[in-house]
């Protein structure tokens, strides 16, 4: 009767990718399918858009679970490897690695591999998170090329404000990045691909292409700008969150609802019960007011969200036992929901617990 479940439309993800080839029509597509596919299904995503050119996970765990899974497209790590043995195991899977620091580079040159590797080398451009300093980028790049077992070698970085239309960041970091580039090209050594755009940067930054784009959350259907809908962008939900109602009970006004008695009926009213709570993945500190969508029609969360259950102020909405509630997805905005609890959409669909049942539409 609980019935927690989570809907993955195919539909849409074939939508999204789509839109994507729409905005970048001349780049090719590394869609991201880190942390599960953002908590979609790596493997399913996968299978899905099998026409994306490649994929890219963050960790070297990602793409060796995308292998056994039958996935032979191009497949890049984004944080690299960090051992001899990770390295033989990349080689051995057909793996692109991003080299971000200097033990990495070490680390290359020292294996006797069996075979080349395909390598992105990561500028840092402002992020400051991962990434070679502009000054020590092109040594690098020279021991990297100088290596006999490197394959392909492309520039690579990360936006960090892309998602602020106004902020000069974007293009300072693309500055950078194209001042490192100039030198290479100046000494004949730039041949390979380069990647730098996001999906703020796919969406909003036409000059950041490149030949490679880096997709994550607009596949899944989310809005990368705080101020845009995934509508307007062309965007559809991939991921539908929905539950049960699995009670409805009258409440007097000056009666509360739920741990510490938060919430206090303003007006006789009626509670319906959903069963699904955090110990599902719904955010606890969703506030009062949180919409829920119950066969159509929106209603507050009320009360604190419990490990299993959590309540809604039906008012005069004919709502019954049974009836389908959605929490996020299809005709409520993941972006909404995660607006109203103080996140993003990328950690809604991250933390959806094992014990939501999925489904494949």
């Amino acid at each position: 009767m609980r019935d927690a479940r989570l809907g993955i439309s195919t539909a849409a993800l074939h939508h999204n990718l789509r839109r994507v080839r729409e905005a970048a029509p001349y780049s090719r597509v590394m869609a991201m399918v880190k942390a599960d596919a953002y908590g979609h299904g790596a493997r399913i995503v996968a299978e899905t858009l099998a026409s994306a050119d490649g994929f890219g996970v963050a960790i070297l765990e990602e793409a060796l679970a995308l292998r056994a899974a039958g996935i032979r497209q191009p497949i890049t790590v984004l944080e690299g490897v960090f051992t001899p043995a990770e390295m033989f195991e990349a080689v051995r899977q057909n793996l692109t690695l991003v080299i971000h620091q200097e033990e990495q580079v070490a680390l290359l040159e020292q294996c006797k591999l069996s075979g080349p590797v395909n390598v992105w080398l990561k500028l840092d451009t402002g992020m400051h998170r991962l990434g070679l300093a502009p000054e020590t980028a092109v040594s690098a790049f020279r021991r990297i090329r100088s290596a006999r077992i490197t394959g392909e070698l492309g520039l690579l970085t990360h936006f960090a404000c892309a998602d602020q239309l106004e902020s000069p960041m974007t293009e300072k970091q693309l500055a950078r990045f194209r001042a490192v580039q100039q030198v290479l090209t100046r000494n004949g050594e730039l041949t390979l691909p380069e990647s730098m755009a996001n999906s703020a940067g796919i969406l909003a930054w036409p000059a950041t292409h490149g030949t490679w784009v880096r997709p994550g959350i607009m596949l899944y259907g989310s809005s990368p700008f705080p101020d845009q809908t995934a509508e307007s962008l062309g965007l559809r939900p991939v991921m539908t969150l929905t539950s049960k109602l699995i009670a409805v009970r009258p409440l007097k006004k000056g009666e509360p609802v739920g741990y510490g008695a938060s919430w206090v009926a303003d007006r006789d009213t009626r509670i319906g019960v959903v069963g699904i709570g955090y110990g599902d993945g719904y955010p606890r500190h969703a506030p009062h007011g949180t919409p829920v969508l119950i066969e159509g029609r929106r209603v507050p969360l009320v009360g604190r969200v419990s490990m299993d259950m959590l309540t809604v102020d039906l008012g005069s909405v004919p709502a019954q036992v049974g009836d389908t509630c959605v929490l996020w997805g299809e005709g409520l905005p993941a972006d909404e929901v995660a607006t109203r609890a103080g996140t993003i959409s990328y950690e809604l669909f991250c933390k959806v617990t094992a014990r939501v049942r999925r489904e494949i539409w």
